[in-house]
Parts: structure tokens; C-alpha cells; sequence
């Protein structure tokens, strides 16, 4: 067969169900082979970076490989580099295969010419080029093994047009099964014990639960350690659903993008469990301020290097999360918490308590929209099953401790990579993997300019998420730095629209508008209950804008202001 065809033999292989990707000359042979493949389901996508962040949000929502086909060598492949480099933020396991120059055309300045191979590795765990058509089908499972081995990541796999179209003989495909493990580590004996006295005799515990423990669906171990603990568990950012949000316990989000609960018992806890969570920078800006010195840290972590990296610890247990949080658990036995670590319990709970009334008494309901007010209403209308994709900017960034997740994994953003455009995108990816789940996606007006084409993906495949555009006409973040560090001297700050509650329905999606407070929530719920994509087009107050990165300005703040 040809290496276009083996190459699809390889993905059935590897039981692939779903394709995202844009066609080009340079993978005719694999996209003809596709067209045979009546088990997977390509969803054609309008530019490869947003096909990379719905094979990324695929990959996260279904535990699986996100798969994306870039048709074209050059720009095709280009165009990916800024959704793998995102993919590889979020440790997500994206399997990138592009088109490349033939062999023998390569360093002849030829036509789309470029260095595939150089281009990718900064932004991948690895990436190959593919030599001889015989190994198409090693390298893509290669490819595979590697982004689905811990620490998940994406791969990028670069497939010469003469490769793909020369035939050879293929030995029988190798089964994935037959010899890859999912069997994940244990912690060592001697550290569970030792970390279980630290925890047993703490007086102001902490749990820390990351995406260690979101994305092995940890969070019934974590729940058990705690509640025996009577620790608070909080969440590192960007993963705030690690654990359902109705749980007592749950503290919600930690560190400067997080909620004042959550941040103050960091500050004040004495022995902090941190499971699954570099404590990176959008949990701590790598700062104490954030986090208590004297604490004592046990770090859990799948990624030895991880550990104790950015702070000191006590202990690191090198360990998948839950295993590490079910072990823990047995370790202690039939513990019973200190009477401290019950006060410490009781004022978290209080503490909690008055937080959430005083974030609802705080909302008004007058016009223009206030993100409060936003918040407020989709907290009390989306279902529960809801599945919310962010971007970065400034609306998110406000909104990302405000929602309440409730059934992980719920909550997708762009994490440490801070993408602007990807949560349209990433929702749709989501949708293919969970179509029995609402999935809504909430961005800026900046960044779904970026990337609306996508409403025709959506349409075309029946991917009916809800995407509410928080427009509020401006690069809201930048704008917020010019305001309060720059005098008000505002450049390329502010953004010309068109309604795209039209340019929705222009492309057979549904279309809403909001203007008024008192129509979010009847809107949202129309929105979702359509049948179809829905773009709900929410006019925001300008002004209600702010400064989160405080920190990278300190050199421009005047003494005395």
C-alpha cells in the first residue's frame, strides 16, 4: 500500500475516531485513504492553529490523542506551531502530522520550503520526519507512545509527499496494547509514612489539587484524604474543576489569580500537601507572597524534574496524585483530626461562607453588563454537566474562580501559554469528544475575531456548542495596563466589530444578542437549548477593566500614587 494509506492504517490502529484538519496537495495520498476510513470522522477545520486547539481540547476532554492533519508542508504546517506550543503548555497529547517537501526537493529553496523538523522541537516533546515509506507506520506510533507517556505532551510527525505517495510491504501493525502500559507509579513506602506524620499532626493543613489530579480523575481519593485531614482543598489555576465545586471542602482557586480564601490559607497553612501541581507561576508568580515560607511542602508529582523546582520541600513523593492521595489515606488510618486542624476547618468553612454571599450581594443588575453580573447569572443557569472553555484576557482571567464546575474534567484554558483565541476552537474539539455534554465557551471580542471562521466548522459538523462573547469593543487586558500605568495613553487598544450575533447567523448558526442584565439568562438558556451552534453576542461595560499582571509594573508606579 501506499504510505498515505499505511499511515491511516496506523491511525485505525491506534483506534482513532476523530480527525481535525485542513486539506492540502502535499498529504493527497493519507486525506484519499481517510475517504475509505468509514470508523473516523474528519471534521475539516478553516486554519490549522484552531484545528490544533480542537484536537487539544479533544485530547484533554477524552483522555485520548487529539489527532490534527495539517494537508500542506509550508504555511500548513506553520500555522500550527502556535496551538502545539499551547498543547505543550498544557501537557495535552496532541498528535500533529503535516505534510512535508519531497525528499529530494529539500534545500533547494523550493516551493513552501521550510525546516519542519528545526521549526517544531522547541514546541513539542518530539518531532520526526519521516525517511522511508516502509517506517510510516513506526514513527506514527511512535508518535502516539510518546505523546500519551507521562508527562503528556504534543508530537509533531512530518510526512514527504514522495513518502506518501511511494508503495511498500508492511509487516502486520502492531496492536497498542499488546505493549503499552498505562500502569502509573506509586509512591515510595518510606515517604508515605513519613508524609502521613507531617499530616497527621499539622495544625493548619492544606491539599493543593492540580492537573495531576484533574486529568486522572483523582478527585474522590483527594476528597477521602481531606475529609479525613479536615484540610481545605484548593486548586491550582486553570484547574479549578479538579474536584467538584459543591464539595465542602473545595476552597476553589489559589494564588494571585485566584479567590482571597484559597490565597490566605496558603499564606497560612503549616503544612501544604500539593498533589499534581508544580506550584508554578499562575499559582504563586514564584513568590512567597502567595505562599507561606515556613510552611512545610510535601510535593506529589508524575514529573520528577517537577519537584521542588520553583520552592523548597519538606518531602517529594515522585507518584501519580490519586494513587499518592489513596495511599496517604491508608496510612493514617482511622486518624482523627487535631482539635487546631478542626478550628482551622471551621474558620476556612465560615470564611468560604461569607466570601460566596458578599460575591452575589456585591452584583448589580443596571447597564452596561458588569463581568459580576455575567458571572452571577451563568453560575445560577448552566447546567450542571457544563463544560466551560476560557481564553486568556482580562473578562476570563475575572471569570475563571467565578464559575462553579461541578463533574470533571469542566474547565479548559489556556493555562501557563495565556492564548488569546483558543476557547472557541478548544470548545468544539471538546463537543466531538463529549457530544452529551454542554459545552460553552466564553472569550473576548478580540479573540473571537481571531478565530469565528470556525462557526462554519461548527455548523458543517454539527458541533452545537454556546459561545458567549463578552464584548465589551476592546483588548481589554493591555487596555487596563495602559489605564493604570501609561497615563491613559491608548494605542491599538480599542476594537472595531461587526454584530456577530449576524455574522452567526450568516453562517447557519444561532444568533443572540444581549444588552440588558435582566436577558442573560433567559438568552443563554435559549442558547442552549437550539440545536444548533449559538453565538450569544453579550455587550460588556468598556470600562470594567483590570490589571492582573500588577507585578510586571511596579517600575511604573510613582511614589506616592
Amino acid at each position: 500500500m501506499t504510505g498515505g494509506r499505511a499511515a491511516v492504517e496506523a491511525l485505525k490502529v491506534e483506534e482513532v475516531s476523530t480527525v481535525f484538519g485542513l486539506i492540502g496537495s502535499a498529504t493527497m495520498e493519507m486525506f484519499d485513504a481517510l475517504y475509505d476510513a468509514n470508523d473516523i470522522r474528519f471534521i475539516g477545520v478553516r486554519d490549522e492553529r484552531t484545528g490544533v486547539h480542537m484536537a487539544d481540547g479533544y485530547a484533554r476532554a477524552s483522555g485520548r490523542a487529539g489527532v490534527i492533519l495539517a494537508g500542506q508542508n509550508g504555511p500548513g504546517a506553520t500555522n500550527l506551531v502556535t496551538g502545539l506550543a499551547q498543547a505543550s503548555a498544557a501537557y495535552s497529547p496532541v498528535v500533529s502530522i503535516a505534510g512535508a517537501l519531497s525528499t529530494a526537493h529539500v534545500y533547494r529553496d523550493a516551493f513552501q520550503e521550510v525546516d519542519q523538523q528545526a521549526l517544531f522541537r522547541p514546541v513539542t516533546k518530539k518531532t520526526w520526519t519521516v525517511t522511508q515509506t516502509a517506517r510510516v507506520p513506526e514513527m506514527l506510533r511512535e508518535g502516539f507512545r510518546t505523546a500519551l507517556t507521562p508527562r503528556r505532551g504534543p508530537v509533531q510527525i512530518n510526512l514527504p509527499r514522495d513518502i506518501l505517495a511511494e508503495s511498500a510491504d508492511f509487516d502486520d501493525f502492531q496492536t497498542p496494547s499488546a505493549y503499552r502500559t498505562e500502569v502509573t507509579p506509586m509512591g515510595d513506602a518510606d515517604l508515605i509514612s513519613r508524609a502521613a506524620v507531617l499530616l497527621a499532626t499539622a495544625e493548619r493543613p492544606l491539599i493543593i489539587a492540580g492537573g495531576g489530579v484533574k486529568w486522572t480523575g483523582a478527585h474522590k481519593a483527594v476528597l477521602d484524604l481531606a475529609e479525613k485531614l479536615n484540610a481545605p482543598v484548593a486548586t491550582s489555576p486553570g484547574h479549578g474543576d479538579a474536584i467538584p465545586y459543591d464539595h465542602p471542602l473545595n476552597a476553589g482557586q489559589v494564588g494571585p489569580r485566584g479567590n482571597i480564601v484559597a490565597s490566605d490559607m496558603a499564606r497560612q497553612a503549616d503544612v501544604i500537601l500539593a498533589l499534581g501541581t508544580r506550584l508554578g507561576f499562575n499559582a504563586t508568580f514564584y513568590s512567597y507572597d502567595n505562599l507561606n515560607r515556613d510552611a512545610k511542602i510535601i510535593q506529589v508529582e508524575m514529573e520528577p524534574t517537577a519537584i521542588g523546582r520553583y520552592f523548597p520541600v519538606t518531602l517529594g513523593i515522585w507518584g501519580d496524585a490519586g494513587k499518592v492521595a489513596g495511599q496517604l489515606g491508608a496510612a493514617l488510618g482511622a486518624h482523627g483530626a487535631t482539635t487546631a486542624a478542626r478550628n482551622w476547618m471551621e474558620r476556612f468553612v465560615a470564611n468560604r461562607r461569607r466570601m460566596l454571599a458578599e460575591r452575589d450581594d456585591a452584583v448589580g443588575m443596571g447597564t452596561p453588563i458588569q463581568p459580576s453580573t455575567l458571572f452571577k447569572v451563568l453560575r445560577d443557569v448552566l447546567p450542571r454537566d457544563s463544560m466551560i472553555t476560557m481564553d486568556a484576557g482580562t473578562l476570563c482571567l475575572q471569570a475563571t474562580d467565578a464559575l462553579n464546575y461541578f463533574e470533571p474534567p469542566a474547565l479548559f484554558t489556556p493555562l501557563d501559554f495565556g492564548l488569546v483565541g483558543f476557547s472557541f476552537a478548544c470548545g468544539l474539539g471538546i463537543k466531538a469528544a463529549c457530544p452529551e455534554r454542554t459545552v460553552v465557551s466564553l472569550m473576548g471580542d478580540g479573540g473571537f475575531g481571531m478565530t469565528m471562521s470556525e462557526i462554519g466548522t461548527a455548523v458543517a459538523n454539527g458541533l452545537n456548542t454556546v459561545t458567549i462573547v463578552m464584548n465589551n469593543q476592546c483588548w481589554g487586558a493591555e487596555k487596563a495596563y495602559q489605564r493604570d500605568f501609561f497615563d491613559g495613553r491608548y494605542i491599538g487598544a480599542d476594537v472595531t466589530n461587526p454584530p456577530f450575533d449576524k455574522v452567526a447567523e450568516l453562517f447557519g448558526a444561532r444568533g443572540f444578542r444581549v444588552e440588558r442584565p435582566e436577558d442573560i439568562a433567559k438568552t443563554v438558556g435559549e442558547a442552549i437549548a437550539c440545536g444548533k451552534p449559538a453565538i450569544v453576542d453579550v455587550q460588556m461595560d468598556p470600562n470594567a477593566l483590570y490589571s492582573f499582571r500588577r507585578d510586571s509594573f511596579k517600575h511604573r508606579i510613582r511614589s506616592g500614587s
